[in-house]
């Protein structure tokens, strides 16, 4: 009888790894892959000073921008750490039952992600919050060493590898070696920050007011990091609210004008992979320059952002063909060869 519950508990309690993003959290079920990816959003009811969830995901980052006065659509994670502990618990504890069809009695094993620059408070934080959503066990590991992981880079090998990982609230960039992070930076700066640079580039130079969905729609659409023969004629109707009549309206803006928007946000990208260069030993420089930076996360995807941190560097850049998926791949991997890359774990 024991050894038939223990049999059922194992099938019940399937382990997890978690990419928990600021802009998007993504899960990897074991023996499954990749089960969820949904936005980082979450709905929130006010009801007599009390708080209530009212959706998570896709369906809360619906409502960002629309919601009524008692009705609240927040991120509970900023700059890819926890800002609302009980939200972010909420929010967790909504996946684990979604990839388990709401079974409440699950109790998995949960391995993941934190940024490298992040502070033991808040990797406590980010602890608790799962532990609190029902896990069993939680093991830590630092985003590059994931995304290196997950986009094939030989990090237990005593050579030296480079990932920068672009995600919606950080930019990560690191050095690795031997199942370790030999030198990292985490840069503040990531897919967040260039919705917000073209929201304020458009309120700015065309007194024209519009949201974060309609920001992240333009980057996705004609997004360039840099200026190229073509940048002038590549166009977008938009829309939003003029500053100056304060009724809706249009306009059309080019990829160049895009480009000009993120200067500063894609220069603080390449000032921090500059900086992760500079403090690499001679020996580990020499294996980046055979091998070269890989780039993940969404961010990654900017058109023109491999080749302005190629000048920058003189370093090859390549995108991986899995950039948006490479940190939650990895953590994967950690999850099912758990023994082989215990050594990556952080405390």
């Amino acid at each position: 009888m024991a050894g038939l519950f223990s049999k059922f508990w194992g099938l019940m309690s399937s382990d997890l790894a978690i990419d928990l993003g600021t802009a998007n959290t993504l899960v990897y079920v074991k023996g499954r892959g990749v089960v969820l990816s949904e936005p980082s959003v979450v709905a929130l009811g006010t009801h007599q000073g009390k708080r209530t969830v009212l959706a998570v995901g896709e369906a809360a980052k619906l409502m960002l921008g629309r919601t009524p006065g008692n009705i609240q659509a927040i991120r509970p994670l900023r700059d890819g750490v926890i800002a609302d502990f009980e939200v972010a618990e909420e929010m967790i504890k909504y996946f684990i039952r979604k990839v388990h069809q709401r079974r409440s009695f699950v109790s998995p094993l949960i391995v993941i992600c934190v940024p490298s620059g992040s502070t033991a408070v808040e990797r406590r934080a980010i602890q608790e919050s799962a532990e609190g959503a029902g896990a069993r066990e939680v093991f830590l590991v630092e985003e590059p060493m994931a995304a290196a992981i997950g986009a094939g880079l030989p990090v237990t090998d005593p050579t030296g590898s480079m990932v920068v990982d672009i995600g919606g609230g950080t930019t990560e960039v690191a050095i690795l070696s031997l199942e370790g992070i030999v030198y990292s930076v985490s840069v503040r700066v990531g897919g967040d920050k260039m919705d917000e640079a073209l929201v304020n580039y458009i309120r700015r130079t065309h007194n024209l007011l519009i949201g974060e969905s309609t920001a992240e729609r333009i980057k996705q659409t004609i997004g360039s990091a840099c200026i190229n023969r073509d940048s002038h004629s590549i166009k977008m109707l938009i829309k939003g609210r003029s500053l100056v009549t304060g009724v809706p309206h249009e306009i059309e803006i080019s990829q160049a004008q895009i480009a000009e928007a993120l200067f500063e946000v894609v220069g603080s990208i390449a000032a921090g992979v500059k900086t992760a260069l500079e403090n690499t030993a001679p020996e580990l420089s020499s294996d980046i320059v055979d091998r070269g930076i890989t780039m993940t996360g969404g961010g990654s995807l900017l058109s023109g952002l491999a080749e302005v941190l190629h000048q920058a560097t003189g370093v090859p850049v390549t995108v991986s063909d899995k950039a948006l998926h490479c940190v939650v791949l990895g953590t994967g991997r950690i999850l099912e060869e758990f023994n082989t890359f215990k050594g990556v774990l952080v405390g």
